[in-house]
């Protein structure tokens, strides 16, 4: 793809909350697009982004999925992402590699929960997106109050581009203000199609007055258009659509529109506001990335005659070979081609590339820069790795996932299986980051864990479902951790002889509780005049690496674990790698004795009930351990916000329904890990040990 052509691209995704309407955006712009002839629907189970059957049967989004649409002239990638919290790496991946976003809210609820979080992920990685305020015409929409909770809940700042003409049931058209016109949906084409007409009478005064400040922030990006307002001249709407633009771009300013897409109203306009305002691949800055051993800062610019650089965004296991998700940065990508992976400093080779729309693949020969597509043929590339020309080596910023927080054990039916069981699970770990499995030392079960109770049900009926592979699972428990209690020094002297060389090594280390970020472990060497050799240090390190993750006793990982190697003594003859490593095992497991704190899993809630509930599901949230912070009120509903620990909080879906008689919703995510409780954290240890 030429860098013509380039200006006319758009990678964009679709996120929001659960139930907002972003598979339903999708489905209708594929069908605006003429890329489907027939509007499937969630609800039915006929969506065309939810191919899953575990999707269709729930009606809710667990994998993203890809498509490519042509629009005016112009190609847009989209990507359909999960609303639920569980599913929440879904969208981590797919922002990562995308230009743009269009966030979908329910003009009744406004921002939601997951909301929040899509919004933090794509502050984090850049990316400039636009509002679309959905289901417009339901009970108790509210435009602004939606644009409102966007300010309040977002920090953000919208810009109203459209003044609904209408509202519920009446939602009838919208102004648009740009141009300053009328358009009004023909209900008898289900609002496929709007007339242009003059503005209401009776809407000029508000119509004069939005237009006014939409002109007056826009002013701030752009000099000359700043000129024309202050002189109060008239404002050219090229000009005007200029400004809008580069402030998307800078993430200055969020531009709102409003619609609804189950009625088929509105999308087609956020289809030209996607054109418009959100960034071609030349509109974001060159990647950048490290020169591998190096270290040195390596850049690329979405050029095809820059030198090959892309990332693995996501990986689906088939029994063929993987499907491995590419976003193209620089370069072109041919079928053939060898290409260099910086993590393994291993070479690929490239088998077919194919460009995706669901679950449906079509072959090609090649992409270029800002392109996304897929690979299929990989064997050692997973999630969040970067492939480049083998010249010009670079290594992308990797994408990172949350912790699991709910884990259970997993075994076969049938012992039969056990082999199949591990090449399935393989094969999940490898498609979702989020989910991991691992045996446990002590008792020889295999404890899979995830996001939460959801996740880990989908996991399970993918197994037995999609595999065919009956498996038995044990109840959730919660994936706690542990911490060090307090700092510590020691000495640890690893010295054996049985005839012949011996095993020789004697480390001085200093524990330190410190906060590590995402890693778990902090090594630090403060050997000086070779007390311990240079060339036995990293074995010490991974010695005390693996007690740091084995968990001790416990077998719950450690976490904000320094260690400090300042002195030790060698033998000529009998120290080696092994016994630095058994040192280093043999000091953390001395550090942690009677000195660990049990960690477990904060999550954030927020709780959708009627008012006339209120009460119970507040003081049963109390009994749970929970901190009720905040209770909103939105109409006849009450939002409830606080923390509470994921211990307390399993089969709650059930409870809620039972209290509310079915009309209360909740979501939770990951908010932070906290000590438990001195009596709660002698009954966890006394169910495990």
């Amino acid at each position: 793809m030429g860098q013509q052509n380039l200006v006319k691209h758009r990678n964009i995704g679709i996120m929001a909350h659960i139930d907002a309407g972003k598979t339903t955006v999708t489905e209708r712009i594929l069908f605006l697009s003429s890329k489907i002839h027939r509007t499937g629907e969630v609800h039915e189970g006929s969506a065309t982004m939810d191919f899953l059957e575990e999707e269709r049967e729930r009606g809710i989004t667990i994998q993203s999925a890809a498509t490519t649409v042509e629009w005016k002239d112009h190609t847009i990638n989209i990507i359909d992402t999960p609303g639920h919290v569980d599913f929440t790496a879904e969208v981590e991946r797919s922002l990562r590699v995308l230009d743009g976003a269009v966030a979908v809210f329910d003009a009744v609820s406004g921002v939601e929960a997951q909301s929040e979080t899509v919004w933090r992920q794509a502050n984090r990685y850049g990316v400039p997106r636009i509002c679309f305020i959905n289901k417009m015409d339901r009970a108790g929409a509210d435009y602004f109050k939606a644009i409102q909770s966007i300010v309040d809940r977002l920090s953000a700042r919208p810009i109203t581009l459209q003044l609904p003409v209408g509202e519920e049931k009446d939602f009838r058209g919208f102004i648009d203000l740009v141009n300053q016109r009328f358009y009004e949906f023909d209900e008898a084409s289900d609002g496929k199609a709007a007339s242009e007409k003059d503005i209401p009478a009776d809407m000029l005064e508000e119509v004069e007055l939005r237009r006014h400040e939409l002109v007056e922030t826009a002013a701030e990006f752009d000099e000359e258009l700043l000129d024309l307002f202050v002189e109060d001249q008239k404002i050219p709407l090229d000009l005007l659509k200029r400004a809008i633009r580069l402030g998307t771009l800078s993430m200055e300013i969020t531009p709102v529109l409003c619609g609804s897409a189950l009625k088929d109203k509105g999308v087609r306009f956020l289809l030209d506001a996607v054109l418009d305002y959100l960034p071609s691949p030349l509109d974001i800055p060159p990647v950048q990335g490290l020169r591998p051993r190096e270290d040195t800062v390596e850049t690329r610019k979405p050029s095809n005659d820059e030198p090959m650089c892309l990332m693995a965004f996501k990986t689906v296991a088939e029994s063929t070979g993987d499907l491995t998700f590419v976003r193209v940065y620089s370069g072109v990508l041919s079928k053939g081609v060898r290409v260099l992976n910086p993590r393994t400093g291993k070479n690929e080779r490239i088998g077919r590339i194919v460009r995706m729309h669901a679950n449906k693949r079509e072959a090609c020969d090649s992409v270029g820069a800002g392109e996304i597509a897929a690979v299929m043929g990989l064997k050692n590339t997973i999630t969040g790795d970067t492939l480049c020309d083998e010249n010009a080596p670079i290594a992308l910023s990797k994408i990172t996932f949350p912790e699991a927080v709910i884990a259970m054990s997993i075994e076969p039916a049938k012992n039969q299986d056990r082999d199949k069981l591990t090449e399935v699970i393989g094969r999940m770990m490898r498609e979702d980051p989020t989910f991991r499995a691992v045996t446990n030392e002590e008792t020889g079960d295999l404890v899979i864990s995830g996001m939460g109770e959801l996740h880990l049900e989908v996991v399970v009926n993918r197994i037995k479902n999609e595999y065919g592979c009956e498996v038995v699972t044990g109840r959730p428990k919660v994936a706690y951790k542990q911490e060090l209690s307090n700092s510590k020094s020691l000495e640890i002297r690893y010295v054996r002889q049985s005839g012949g060389r011996g095993q020789y090594a004697v480390i001085s280390v200093r524990f330190d509780i410190v906060d590590t970020g995402e890693e778990q472990f902090e090594f630090v060497s403060e050997i000086k005049g070779g007390s311990v050799p240079r060339e036995y240090i990293p074995a010490v390190s991974a010695g005390i690496k693996e007690g740091v993750l084995g968990g001790g006793r416990l077998g719950y990982p450690f976490v904000n674990v320094r260690a400090s190697l300042f002195d030790g003594k060698a033998h000529d003859v009998d120290s080696n790698e092994h016994a630095f490593h058994a040192a280093g095992v043999q000091a953390f497991r001395e550090v942690i004795q009677g000195n660990s704190t049990l960690l477990e899993p904060i999550m954030k809630i927020e709780v959708r009930v009627p008012e006339e509930y209120l009460g119970g599901v507040v003081g049963d949230l109390n009994s749970r351990r929970g901190e009720v912070s905040e209770v909103e009120a939105l109409g006849d509903q009450r939002i409830v916000r606080g923390l509470v620990p994921i211990a307390e909080m399993f089969a709650y879906s059930s409870a809620l329904r039972g209290a509310t008689q079915g009309r209360g919703s909740y979501s939770m995510e990951l908010q932070e890990y906290r000590a438990v409780p001195r009596n709660i954290a002698e009954k966890v240890l006394g169910e495990d040990s």
